[in-house]
């Protein structure tokens, strides 16, 4: 199987996820912010997008979830999803407003084309605002988070997942947390980071601890 992704998306860390915690063997394929790929395959500009073995493109990535975890017949995650905890993660968008000014920054490899790095600029700009000011925002934002990462520290029931055992609340909230590893300074609760580090080594996507902006 190919899964079409960008490294910093995190939506397609989603769908990384389920292949590392089944230890499943894919084929990564990070394209270019400018690719038009996507189009070619699902009809529009996203991803992740998966080609199976028997030709079959899917985009979405819950959905992609889904039909990999189901492919043993042995599901691995739980559909379960708590109310606090889905509130949490729907609530969570402003993490973008950290992220995506810094990203440009990461080194990450949809952006090595500087039509690639241009056109993700102008397009996110375009949705979030001047990165400058975004950046400026940081303060206020970081202080937010803390509240945010407190409260879902108090929500986690296990050890390695968020409820007492593997679910659809690790692939909704572990990208999110990915994405914040991005922000020098940024501290998670003892809890939290620990559970941070153990899905970035169960799961493969590494983290940006050591590029933080």
């Amino acid at each position: 199987m190919k899964l079409y992704i960008y490294e910093g998306c995190p939506f397609c860390v989603r769908a990384r996820m389920i292949f590392g915690l089944k230890n499943l063997p894919v084929e990564l394929v990070i394209l270019q912010q400018d690719d038009d790929l996507p189009v070619k395959l699902v009809g529009k500009k996203t991803v992740p997008i998966l080609e199976t073995d028997h030709g079959q493109v899917m985009p979405e990535s819950l959905d992609i979830v889904s039909y990999v975890d189901g492919l043993s017949g042995q599901p691995l995650l739980t559909d379960q999803v708590r109310p606090a905890v889905q509130a949490w993660a729907d609530k969570m968008g402003y993490v973008f407003q950290l992220y995506i000014p810094r990203s440009v920054e990461l080194n990450l490899p949809e952006h090595q084309s500087p039509s690639a790095k241009r056109y993700y600029i102008e397009s996110k700009t375009e949705r979030f605002g001047d990165f400058a000011g975004l950046m400026a925002q940081t303060p206020e934002l970081v202080a937010q988070v803390d509240q945010d990462l407190a409260e879902l520290e108090g929500l986690m029931l296990g050890q390695g997942s968020l409820n007492q055992g593997l679910s659809l609340e690790d692939i909704l909230v572990f990208p999110t947390l990915r994405s914040l590893t991005a922000v020098k300074g940024l501290s998670f609760p003892a809890k939290l980071q620990a559970y941070v580090e153990d899905m970035s080594k169960r799961t493969g996507v590494a983290l940006f601890s050591g590029q933080a902006i």
